[in-house]
């Protein structure tokens, strides 16, 4: 595993006698909220150390935590909501264009899958806050550079001459890269990003020249990846390592697939190598992805018939394969969604717990909660069928290899709360995340499934900020579940 910049942590708990102290440093009223204050002192950094401050967002804070009857939770979302502005994001000017920077909470580099994630749960608030509204337009103006300099990349440096510690690997590495590990999603989530502000706002400013050549080479990379000669085309990738994870087979290609539509991923949202190169769910986030370029230049606008025709074509014949390849017959569950194939009839039953994963899919648009044929799949994905779902003395949840065995990650929790129409499940959701922050005030990458003491990454602003969108929807959508004192 590779070493983690250490948490920039703020000061620890005051004594009781400081603690007595309404001050700032407090994240509670203890009058509302009658519980000792001393024990949940706000773990977010001092205001003149944030990297950046929402007034919408603040004000939302505010807001929700008097809807929070259990004070344990309501800390915990105080710290993470914010996290990503908190503690992540580089903001500034270039070329007269917003510009935004988001590091992944401990790594400093910039996926372009964790920054739209990281940004994702403050795009309902840009209309209450034009600073907010220009961050994100920063976002999305450094994703299109990021995807220009290299369509097969995953994760970027702010400075485009710095080399990576991974620059020894076997593809075709240029400064400005952190690692080029081929992953559909990286290329999904930008246009995510983009057409949420976009229909949020209705501002199209940006979807300027330099975005659409970068959706243009999204959709040639797609393309180049549907292998449709039966080569690899020209994106291999190969790394001396120990963990099986971090190598590509055969010549950094992967095993073979037979052309059937579908867009090879030789890695997933997890950073791990897939089995089967064909990654259903991201296959289907990809599909849902092409819906929305499809939209965006058929407006008046930005009309483009080529582009819409390309990605139309493309779109059709990604969904031909997944109807064809990627709906399996479970040998006990019967039809259910594949998580990877390969075009040849060999499926790969998993789940994993990072976006896009099958449990996820409602989330990203990409299938209605209530479908027969997710709610089916879902239910394999959350059992013992499923050998990265765990349950343990700490809680139940999926992993992943990234992290290995007996590793729940919180992160797949919060997606099953979001995804869930049972009440009851989410509310079960909750109570067992509020026991994996471990005292820490903060999400994780993963933790043991009977110790959440034994956790992974202490600064991973992806999960935090989920978190806090998981919240902030049940406030919404489920305002009595956060009512609930004994949660």
């Amino acid at each position: 595993m590779q070493s983690r910049r250490k948490f920039i942590r703020n000061a620890g708990i005051f004594s009781a006698g400081l603690l007595a102290l309404q001050t700032e440093a407090f994240g509670f009223n203890s009058d509302t909220f009658q519980f000792p204050i001393k024990d949940f002192a706000s773990k977010r950094p001092p205001v003149a150390e944030r990297k950046f401050t929402s007034k919408a967002i603040e004000a939302a804070i505010v807001r929700i935590k008097k809807q929070i009857g259990n004070p344990e939770l309501a800390w915990i979302f105080e710290n993470c909501f914010p996290n990503t502005l908190d503690t992540t994001v580089d903001f500034e000017i270039i070329d007269g264009k917003p510009d935004t920077y988001v590091i992944t909470g401990d790594i400093d580099a910039m996926w372009l899958r964790d920054s739209t994630a990281q940004i994702w749960p403050y795009i309902p608030f840009v209309k209450e806050d034009p600073k907010l509204a220009e961050l994100v337009k920063g976002v999305i103006n450094r994703q299109a550079k990021c995807i220009l300099l290299d369509p097969y990349a995953n994760a970027f440096y702010k400075d485009f001459t710095k080399e990576s510690e991974w620059k020894n690997d076997l593809t075709k590495m240029q400064p400005g890269i952190h690692e080029r590990k081929w992953e559909i999603d990286s290329l999904c989530y930008p246009v995510r990003l983009a057409h949420g502000y976009w229909k949020e706002t209705g501002d199209i400013s940006l979807f300027d020249a330099k975005w659409k050549e970068a959706m243009l080479l999204i959709l040639q990379t797609f393309k180049e990846q549907q292998r449709m000669d039966g080569k690899g085309g020209p994106y291999s990738f190969q790394r001396q390592t120990a963990w099986a994870t971090d190598g590509v087979p055969l010549g950094g290609y992967g095993y073979p697939v037979k052309p059937c539509g579908l867009i090879v991923s030789t890695f997933r949202p997890s950073d791990d190598s897939t089995l089967f190169g064909y990654l259903i769910p991201s296959n289907m986030f990809a599909i849902e992805i092409l819906g929305y370029l499809i939209e965006i230049f058929s407006l008046p606008a930005l009309k483009d018939n080529d582009l819409v025709a390309k990605a139309t074509k493309l779109r059709d014949e990604v969904q031909k394969g997944l109807n064809e390849h990627g709906i399996i017959n479970h040998p006990k569950f019967g039809k259910i969604i594949a998580f990877e194939v390969n075009g040849y009839g060999s499926f790969h039953m998993m789940d994993d717990a990072n976006v896009p994963s099958l449990l996820s899919l409602p989330y990203l648009g990409a299938i209605a909660p209530n479908d027969p044929l997710y709610l089916n799949t879902r239910k394999v994905v959350l059992s013992e069928n499923n050998p990265f779902f765990y349950k343990g003395k700490a809680g139940e949840g999926i992993g992943g290899p990234h992290t290995g065995v007996d590793t729940i990650w919180p992160m797949s929790i919060v997606l099953r709360a979001i995804t869930s129409v049972d009440e009851k499940e989410i509310k079960a959701c909750i109570s067992n995340l509020i026991k994996t922050n471990a005292d820490t005030g903060f999400m994780h990458e993963s933790f043991h499934k009977d110790d959440v003491n034994k956790f992974t990454r202490k600064w991973f602003a992806w999960a935090n900020t989920l978190f806090g969108e998981m919240i902030v929807h049940t406030s919404i959508h489920y305002p009595q579940i956060l009512k609930d004192k004994n949660i």
